[in-house]
């Protein structure tokens, strides 16, 4: 009888745990439907180092919405369904973006973009940033991602000084961007950075006015950063880089935009009379020249049929300038035969293999000045119009000598984070396949496909190069998965449906 009993009473036990396990809801915020976990990693206070992208800089400018969707924000906010602490931000005044001085915006560091509808073309907002540049907010804040910063900058005392995104939130004149985040003892940090240390070089076209970090500096600068952060078995997640040609930045402006409706501003008629004149007038002289030098792969006539290349400098080519000179003086004159050898002699059309930069667009077609001619000088018509019978200058294009040079330089930063992830046992964001996966086929996610396609693709803002708030969210789950991956974490992360495409003009 007891025997019996005893049997009764295990399979009525047994019973109740099954219905009481049929009855637990999954839970749905979390990756796995069950309970939620910090795993191993501790969430309690969280600090985020970087550049721009760990900003929330959006649009051309950093703005309060655009911080507030920054991939931290959004990380933070996940972290707080497991014990994660308050996650301060040095909000910007509003949402114009960008600092004043006197009441009058600071040039260098402008309005954010809209879109325009009307004209499909990104135009700043109307108004002056309610933020100064010379106002300093007090305390500590766990978003330390500095617009701008390079990875030597993190560490490097008195950047406070040369950088007002960090001066407004630097705890002192020679503070830097890790003692300040040391300071605040945290139990978790992320850190992404280097992208600048490259993209500086890119967006200047290559100039040399902002120099890529040397590999062996940004080695040492990095892991020491990576080595003080992780002290006393501290955990964190780091992302590696991409390369520069999977930015919508460096893709979006065709090599060859000059066809007959372009050229003719939509009348064919006009076009088609453009393209002649600037063939007998110009790319024809300036073929036979080359090609009386032995040089054939420079220029080729406009076509009234294909789309036609810009005009670019190369400087990584022979200089004719003197060669075209003494050619061309028999037929214009010795006076123009030399200008035309000084403007002309490292001329080429572009090809699939240089890059244009998004900047660029609006600069094709206009009068070169004395400041961006390259000659000192404003060129007189009919050589006035960038890209069509003036070379666009360094600063417009990146030819495959600069590409190849931030493509081993990013190589060589991408080796150092993962030797500096793997000995400090971090987790890993391989954000260079993320951009290569939305750049190609793209990322589906929550019904939506992601691509790296200006404005339509819904990945990036209106300056090709940062993120929109739907490209931050997409940004901010990555890491999630990485953080899940190696702490045993199973937050879900963010839907991105909640998360809009683009800024609109006024934000409410």
């Amino acid at each position: 009888m007891i025997k019996n009993f005893k049997w009764l009473l295990l399979v009525s036990i047994t019973f109740m745990a099954c219905n009481s396990d049929d009855d637990t809801a999954a839970v749905v915020n979390s990756s796995d439907g069950q309970p939620l976990t910090s795993g191993t990693a501790n969430f309690s206070k969280y600090v985020a180092l970087g550049d721009s992208f760990a900003a929330g800089f959006s649009d051309n400018a950093l703005f309060k919405a655009g911080q507030t969707n920054a991939y931290p924000n959004i990380l933070a906010q996940q972290f707080a369904l497991v014990g994660g602490g308050v996650f301060s931000t040095p909000f910007m005044a509003d949402n114009l973006g960008g600092f004043s001085s006197g009441g009058a915006q600071v040039p260098s560091l402008g309005v954010r973009l809209y879109l325009d509808v009307a004209t499909s073309t990104p135009l700043p907002v109307s108004g002056i940033s309610g933020t100064d540049i010379s106002t300093h907010l007090t305390g500590a804040f766990s978003n330390m991602g500095i617009p701008g910063a390079k990875a030597t900058h993190l560490a490097f005392a008195g950047y406070a000084t040369a950088n007002p995104y960090f001066g407004r939130i630097a705890s002192s004149p020679t503070a830097t961007v890790l003692t300040d985040a040391l300071a605040q003892n945290p139990t978790f940090f992320s850190l992404w950075i280097g992208g600048n240390d490259v993209l500086g070089y890119a967006t200047t076209g290559g100039d040399g006015s902002n120099p890529i970090t040397a590999p062996a500096t940004f080695d040492a600068v990095y892991k020491n950063l990576a080595t003080e952060l992780s002290k006393n078995g501290k955990k964190g997640v780091v992302a590696n880089l991409p390369y520069i040609n999977t930015l919508p930045h460096f893709t979006t402006v065709p090599y060859n935009p000059l066809t007959i409706s372009v050229l003719g501003n939509g009348n064919a008629a006009v076009g088609t009379a453009t393209i002649n004149a600037l063939n007998a007038q110009l790319y024809g002289p300036l073929k036979g020249a080359l090609n009386y030098l032995g040089v054939t792969n420079r220029i080729e006539l406009l076509s009234l049929t294909a789309a036609n290349p810009l005009l670019i400098k190369d400087e990584s080519l022979p200089n004719l300038a003197a060669q075209l000179t003494a050619v061309l003086t028999p037929s214009v004159g010795a006076q123009t035969a030399a200008f035309y050898g000084l403007v002309f002699g490292q001329a080429r059309q572009a090809t699939a293999t240089d890059l244009v930069l998004l900047t660029t667009r609006s600069a094709i077609g206009t009068a070169p000045t004395a400041a961006n001619s390259g000659i000192g000088m404003a060129p007189p018509a009919p050589l006035d119009k960038f890209g069509i019978t003036y070379p666009l200058q360094d600063k417009f294009v990146l030819i495959p000598t600069e590409i190849a040079e931030i493509r081993t330089a990013t190589d060589a930063y991408n080796v150092t984070i993962k030797a500096a992830q793997e000995a400090n046992g971090l987790a890993f964001v391989d954000a260079k396949k993320v951009m290569e996966d939305l750049s190609t086929a793209g990322i589906v996610v929550d019904g939506y496909t992601m691509t790296s396609t200006f404005v339509t693709g819904g990945t990036f803002s209106l300056d090709g190069v940062h993120p929109s708030p739907r490209g931050y969210a997409l940004i901010a789950n990555k890491f999630i998965e990485a953080i899940n991956l190696k702490y045993g974490s199973n937050l879900k992360g963010v839907n991105l449906g909640k998360y809009q495409i683009l800024y609109p003009k006024v934000i409410q």
